[in-house]
């Protein structure tokens, strides 16, 4: 005899937190993800009639199938709880099916929070599936099947077996490799700097940058700039025009998706995929001391800036406990979100404002609570006043020659006390507390002086900003953008080199041909409008279908030209100067899920290989041998000595060569968080900083 409701989850870890919210009554059971899909050995899309898929249970899910319908024959009542998205809905659509479960029934439930309240609220206003998003995923799938299972066999022939193409990885691909045309191609172009340091009459020294000479703004030449500083040295200056104002700097908005992957990749060091991984169990739940299990934060794969009124309230009751009624401005922070958001789901934030990164430190792992103590804080900040500054613009003119002093002086911190963005290329700060200047009194020229720079190529990608500029440009949606840059490092398309994204040759080559031959699937603005499409169909503007059908027939036609037209391409390795141990052959660079390696160019009938190790510029300070760089199993990066097991010095900062000034004893490297470097004594009745000249020491790769 039925005696429970059954609820149907993704995975076990929601499947154990909700369970724990719902008990008696309710049987709580995870799907593991997707239970049907297109089968993997054959394309699986029905082209003749209408691009119907033909969708197979999954390989492995057999058993778990089996258990979920035997609960929903001893069941009252069956809620699909999946994630609230496209791809959750077509889960549940996929398991309504299996199940007998019509779509118009109300067995849906969608939550953005796993917390008690927001659960047990979600099966009180179940709803019936939505068939525009699961029509929207079905869409996407079939999509990214035709062109994958249509294009990757001719990279297989003409280039080499096991690669791939993609809608969204191949344009992600073919902007990396742009970039790197962008930096061979660049020409730099010389220019000069003239910096002065100046004192004023009660003796406070300040510093300047160069604006004119005559009106001339740019210094191209050493002997412009030759002519400058000589004339500095001979004038006599004046403060000119002063120009005082006040600066608000506003707090940015709460966690979307990609603004988390970008953030955590400039201050944790998280790769997409990392920081995905630690944001969902988060959201799925953490076993918390005194609490149980909860979930930490909301629904994670969000392009929304949305807070809920609710969550808004608790905040600045909070902030004006902690921080002060002047931290909390009279109306509540709102922020504008994309246009192509959905703003049904809100942004990523703390479930619990009371429950901060401090009190739940003990119960999460090291990389859990530095991903939500940075989701939390962002969250706070979102909702404090601005940071206000005092800022100071003044011209130091003498001889022809206007220099310009910039300083700026925090007045009220605002958010800046919880929070500040970090940037990709951090720049350098103005003055801070500039002296009074006034205008007419004279300023005594200190120093001056002059360097030669060259302008620099547009710099490659790291993560962040690859996430930064897909979204820019509406390529991919929230769900992708991790998936996306792990398939193409995994394919060997592009490698990461001190987080810096570089395209390999087989990358090149594979993208040059799809430029040639697939112009359509390498645009970005016909990658973009086709995802514009893939919304109106979510939004039910479009039939999904026909949606296809206008794809297709010009691919089509396109497939047909490129298998008669395109020639056998050869990927050249590139060859080592290390001989193979067991067959003396050259060894050649391969690349590989992990990175690049060492491989015998004999395989099949050499096997061997080697992984590529890299020294840093620093001897082991137990025995003076060489240090190299090595991933602990959890993938987080520590150094160790060459000799090892011999010598058993391992580090999880990195050494430096130098000693400490101070006190003679070992230093490490320190970045900070806007880019400078410092070598730190560690000695810890020292802790001596010294700024690093060269960026903090090199490596090499061997």
């Amino acid at each position: 005899m039925a005696t429970h409701k059954l609820v149907i989850v993704e995975s076990p870890a929601k499947a154990h937190t909700i369970g724990k919210f719902l008990g008696r009554g309710y049987k709580v059971e995870a799907s593991q993800g997707h239970i049907r899909d297109l089968p993997k050995s054959q394309i699986g899309v029905d082209i003749e009639h209408g691009f119907e898929p033909k969708y197979i249970t999954i390989r492995g899910r057999g058993d778990i199938l089996d258990r979920i319908r035997k609960e929903a024959k001893n069941a009252t009542k069956i809620f699909l709880a999946t994630d609230p998205d496209r791809e959750g809905e077509a889960i549940s659509w996929h398991l309504a099916n299996v199940l007998g479960i019509q779509p118009k029934d109300v067995n849906r439930v969608e939550f953005f929070e796993i917390t008690s309240k927001a659960v047990k609220a979600a099966i009180k206003s179940s709803r019936p599936i939505d068939m525009d998003l699961v029509n929207a995923q079905q869409a996407r799938r079939v999509l990214d099947r035709l062109v994958g299972y249509k294009i990757s066999p001719l990279l297989w022939a003409k280039v080499r077996k096991g690669l791939s193409a993609g809608r969204v990885q191949s344009v992600a691909t073919a902007m990396i490799c742009d970039r790197e045309h962008e930096i061979d191609e660049f020409m730099p172009e010389e220019y000069w700097t003239v910096g002065g340091r100046f004192r004023t009459p009660e003796g406070e020294e300040f510093t300047t940058r160069f604006i004119s000479c005559d009106g001339q703004e740019a210094l191209k030449s050493a002997e412009d700039t030759d002519k400058v500083v000589r004339r500095m040295k001979e004038a006599a200056f004046t403060v000119g025009s002063v120009r005082l104002s006040e600066r608000r700097k506003y707090p940015a908005a709460p966690f979307t998706t990609s603004n988390l992957q970008q953030e955590a990749s400039r201050k944790l060091g998280f790769t997409t995929l990392k920081t995905m991984q630690i944001a969902q169990q988060l959201y799925e739940g953490v076993e918390i001391e005194g609490e149980g299990t909860q979930g930490l934060v909301t629904y994670i794969r969000t392009d929304s800036t949305r807070v809920s009124e609710e969550a808004i309230a608790a905040a600045r009751e909070m902030i004006a406990g902690e921080y002060g009624p002047d931290s909390v401005p009279e109306e509540p922070n709102r922020y504008k979100s994309r246009k192509i958001a959905q703003d049904a789901h809100e942004a990523i934030r703390p479930t619990e404002i009371l429950r901060t990164p401090e009190r739940v430190k003990s119960s999460l792992t090291r990389d859990q609570f530095k991903l939500y103590k940075l989701i939390y804080a962002r969250f706070v900040a979102s909702q404090m006043t601005p940071a206000v500054y005092d800022t100071l613009s003044a011209d130091i003119v003498g001889g022809g020659i206007v220099m310009r002093a910039n300083g700026m002086r925090l007045k009220f911190p605002g958010f800046t006390v919880v929070y500040e963005e970090g940037e990709d290329d951090a720049q350098a700060e103005e003055n801070d507390g500039m002296p009074a200047l006034r205008e007419g009194e004279k300023a005594a020229l200190v120093d001056v002086e002059s360097n030669q720079r060259f302008t620099q190529p547009p710099p490659r990608y790291t993560e962040a900003s690859l996430v930064r500029a897909l979204e820019d440009k509406g390529i991919g949606r929230p769900s992708t953008y991790a998936p996306t840059i792990t398939t193409i490092m995994t394919r060997g398309y592009i490698s990461r080199e001190n987080k810096r994204l570089h395209p390999t040759e087989l990358g090149l080559v594979v993208t040059d041909m799809m430029k040639k031959h697939f112009p359509d699937i390498v645009d970005i603005q016909f990658t973009a409008g086709m995802e514009e499409k893939l919304d109106e169909v979510e939004e039910g503007k479009l039939d999904w279908h026909e949606v296809i059908a206008d794809f297709y027939g010009p691919f089509e036609e396109t497939l047909e030209q490129a298998e008669a037209t395109i020639e056998k391409v050869e990927v050249v390795d590139e060859v080592s100067d290390i001989p193979c141990e067991k067959c003396g052959a050259m060894m050649v660079y391969k690349m590989g899920r992990f990175g690049r390696f060492l491989a015998c160019p004999n395989f099949p009938a050499c096997h061997h290989t080697m992984a590529i190790l890299k020294y840093i510029d620093a001897p082991c300070p137990e025995c003076g041998a060489r240090l190299i760089e090595r991933m602990s199993r959890k993938g987080r990066k520590f150094y160790g000595c060459e000799r090892y097991p011999d010598c058993q010095f391992v580090s999880w900062e990195q050494p430096v060569a130098e000693k400490c000034p101070q006190c003679g004893g070992r230093m490490i490297l320190k970045r900070g968080r806007k880019g400078e470097v410092w070598h730190v004594c560690v000695n810890e009745q020292c802790r001596c900083r010294v700024e690093a000249e060269n960026g903090g020491g090199g490596e090499s790769d061997e």
